[in-house]
């Protein structure tokens, strides 16, 4: 038997039982979300905020367009304190900025932020990750583009509550899978969206019925912008990871109260892959199977 509760815990807002009150004292506004899950094309991504936690992005490439804010996560060599700084270096390695033009291409009028986390030779390490992230979360801007991940396990717990404070207060991680099959994080996490990469040359995604990668998008072989200016075709779960992100600035542009499980089912709704099969129902709602009558 679980302990009674008097139902909050002050300070936190966290409610896990109604008593003496109903449905008309919990009212939420909501969005139903658009339908078959797919954006209208009106839908552009405008007053989203979408975050790049990446190696940085480069300001003045003509693929990305405006960086509405750029920073920097620097630890400090002697004291190993960890702050998080604005800057106007752009980007170390290229990764970012490829990353953030995907986002542009796909959501042409959200707002990008850049956080910077890897430097030269897309080196990085958990804590600086962490510490990018956790203010990424805090600032809680609406989507998260995270086409990186860490194999240290001892970052996973930490990794993990900090995805489902992120998934609870409506910023959306959007995670890239690692490219060979190991294990690492937080796109293992249930409260983030997963993301690896198929070959397909037409611009969609598709849903895996068999998780824990729940979706794939374009990643091979694409056309990305890259450092001075110019673009290169390369290939990465990295790389789908911002097709994904900018689909979900396109569907919170035009339904801004959905949350992320109602993000999680327009991408599962609108996947190449799936299609509706209507079932006949019975008058209680329940399934019937005729196909023995």
């Amino acid at each position: 038997m679980g302990t009674v509760g008097t139902g909050t815990v002050p300070g936190q807002g966290l409610t896990w039982s109604l008593r003496g009150r109903g449905p008309e004292d919990v009212p939420v506004p909501a969005d139903e979300g658009p339908p078959g899950g797919l954006p209208g094309r009106q839908a552009t991504g405008r007053g989203v905020r979408v975050c790049v936690v990446d190696s940085g992005v480069e300001l003045d490439h003509p693929l990305v367009g405006p960086v509405e804010s750029s920073w920097v996560v620097v630890k400090d060599p002697e004291s190993g304190s960890i702050t998080v700084e604005p800057t106007d270096t752009g980007d170390t390695c290229g990764h970012g900025t490829a990353c953030a033009g995907i986002i542009r291409r796909t959501a042409p009028d959200c707002e990008i932020h850049s956080v910077r986390v890897l430097g030269e030779r897309f080196s990085g390490t958990g804590d600086v990750l962490m510490a990018g992230l956790r203010w990424a979360v805090e600032q809680r801007f609406d989507v998260v583009n995270l086409s990186l991940s860490t194999t240290r396990t001892r970052f996973a717990p930490e990794l993990h509550g900090l995805a489902d404070r992120a998934y609870f207060s409506r910023t959306v991680i959007v995670a890239s899978a690692h490219n060979t099959p190991v294990e690492s994080f937080p796109w293992r996490f249930a409260s983030v969206i997963s993301v690896g990469s198929h070959q397909e040359d037409d611009e969609l995604h598709l849903y895996n019925p068999d998780p824990p990668v729940e979706f794939f998008g374009p990643g091979q072989n694409v056309s990305v912008p890259w450092l001075g200016g110019r673009t290169i075709r390369t290939t990465g779960n990295s790389f789908a990871t911002p097709y994904v992100a900018g689909l979900c600035a396109r569907v919170l542009s035009g339904h801004p109260r959905m949350t992320a499980f109602q993000l999680k089912n327009a991408l599962y709704l609108s996947a190449a892959n799936v299609h509706a099969d209507p079932r006949p129902h019975t008058a209680a709602g329940d399934t019937r199977d005729d196909s023995e009558n």
